[in-house]
């Protein structure tokens, strides 16, 4: 088993009894601490530079790792993917309640979206009424080409994913620049001219975004720029279904 070159970076047991997957085991546990570059998961590792390079393009090509804007590999999509079949059940259960919290807050509909199949699913919800105009039922799926929903799920995903859905979507790679500088997204005009929506991420294991809670309302109720006086409460609520989920 590879020894690492540092006494006091205590690893995880890495010893399946399967050379290939120790060292791919050692590379992922190094992107557990965040993006890294060739040379420091060499340093770390212990792995030889051209070990790491091979098995790091391997695991990029099974979308277990990524790069990042600098070219430093990180933890990658699928990772999360798996992370919400294993937690999903644990941050549902607790979705109820967290939307349930939000929705008394602040007099706006909560909900809890996923990507599916291309587009967005809601998967829980909190309406202040079902006859409200813009109420969602729970199973309702969406496109990702408009609103502040679409463009949280878009925001984190890998270059060629997000400029894929920005090619088909009514918003601009600029917007999404935002987005991500900002944590969170708004919108206004989707289902009627006066409902404005604001939605943040939900991030799992690896800080990778697995969902998207929003806030929608007429803007009589939330204002039409909902960030100023309820992004905290989304946000909190956000991050809540993070930790239930393992993020």
């Amino acid at each position: 088993m590879t020894t690492l070159p540092y006494p006091d970076l205590a690893p995880l047991p890495h010893d399946s009894g399967v050379g290939v997957l120790n060292k791919a085991s050692l590379l992922l546990s190094v992107l557990e601490d965040g993006p890294a570059s060739l040379s420091r998961i060499v340093v770390v590792s212990g792995l030889t530079r051209p070990t790491a390079h091979r098995l790091a393009q391997a695991l990029e090509r099974l979308r277990l790792v990524t790069r990042d804007s600098r070219g430093r590999f990180q933890l990658g999509p699928r990772l999360g993917e798996m992370a919400v079949v294993v937690h999903g059940d644990r941050m549902l259960a607790l979705a109820g309640t967290v939307l349930a919290d939000l929705r008394d807050r602040t007099g706006g509909g909560a909900r809890l979206h996923r990507r599916c199949d291309g587009g967005q699913l809601c998967v829980a919800g909190a309406e202040v009424s079902a006859a409200e105009k813009d109420a969602v039922a729970v199973g309702t799926a969406f496109t990702l080409r408009s609103g502040a929903v679409a463009q949280v799920l878009l925001a984190w995903e890998d270059p060629e994913v997000l400029y894929a859905g920005v090619a088909r979507a009514r918003f601009t790679a600029a917007t999404l620049t935002q987005v991500r500088r900002r944590g969170w997204a708004q919108s206004l005009g989707i289902w009627d001219t006066d409902v404005v929506t604001l939605a943040a991420p939900v991030r799992g294991p690896g800080g990778r975004v697995v969902a998207a809670l929003s806030l929608s309302g007429p803007a009589s109720v939330l204002t039409r720029e909902p960030a100023r006086e309820f992004g905290g409460a989304v946000i909190d609520a956000a991050l809540r279904l993070g930790e239930a989920s393992g993020g």
